[in-house]
């Protein structure tokens, strides 16, 4: 969902403040699981709103009982950047090309032929023991001849995954928070200039809230500023403000 279209749907349509206020609440609310490329992979943060993922990407080769494993790591940001990831580091010569990715809440794996849970689970477990988040991790296996059996290919799998993930370059990534607050109009110039100094984003207005002299203004700010500029909107306007947020 685009910040842009949070509020022009409903200019015609909706009259009654109280349904304009919910609508509105209820958009801001599905703001914070929108993802930026139209996934349909809900792209949720953690830790409060911030999350550590990998830098830049890393790869690692080990020979395992004659087979070469080869992982490589990278960050991603939705489905489709998952998916682009994978058709730029998979090997058509490699007899597998196994995957797991995580995005927030939403995950998913791939065996890619070997026996069902023994290669895309435990690459998704080495991912979610790490505690990063928008990673993926591709391992490719070139068959050497010998068959590790279940348990074998577990722990290769699982194993290079892990390695593959322990030393790598990371970022704190913080999150922006959607937010919105009811002002009159003669304080969008204090609100305007107060957004500006916590570099707020995104920031639109709307004037159809059903409440004579009232404009709903939404924007996008870092978590870990949004008290702070809570606080400092209502000593600077000097009254006690509407706010909406997640």
């Amino acid at each position: 969902m685009q910040v842009s279209n949070l509020i022009s749907p409903y200019h015609h349509h909706v009259h009654n403040p109280h349904h304009r206020i919910s609508s509105t609440l209820f958009l801001l609310r599905s703001m914070v699981t929108a993802t930026t490329s139209g996934s349909s992979i809900a792209a949720t943060s953690t830790g409060g709103g911030a999350f550590t993922t990998i830098a830049e990407r890393v790869s690692l080769e080990r020979d395992i009982k004659k087979s070469k494993f080869i992982a490589i790591a990278g960050h991603i940001s939705d489905e489709r950047s998952a998916q682009s990831f994978l058709s730029e580091v998979q090997d058509p010569r490699a007899t597998h090309n196994c995957w797991a990715y995580k995005v927030g809440n939403q995950y998913r794996s791939n065996d890619d032929g070997e026996p069902s849970g023994t290669a895309g689970k435990p690459i998704y477990s080495a991912i979610e023991n790490s505690g990063l988040d928008r990673v993926m991790v591709v391992v490719i296996r070139h068959f050497g001849g010998i068959k590790l059996g279940t348990g074998g290919l577990v722990r290769a799998y699982g194993g290079v995954a892990v390695e593959c993930l322990k030393n790598v370059p990371t970022r704190l990534v913080k999150s922006q928070v959607p937010m919105g607050v009811e002002v009159t109009f003669d304080l969008l110039g204090v609100v305007y200039h107060q957004l500006q100094s916590f570099k707020a984003v995104d920031i639109k207005q709307d004037y159809d809230t059903g409440k004579d002299g009232i404009t709903m203004v939404t924007f996008k700010i870092s978590f870990d500023q949004a008290e702070a500029l809570e606080e400092a909107l209502k000593t600077n306007c000097s009254r006690d403000l509407v706010f909406y947020k997640h």
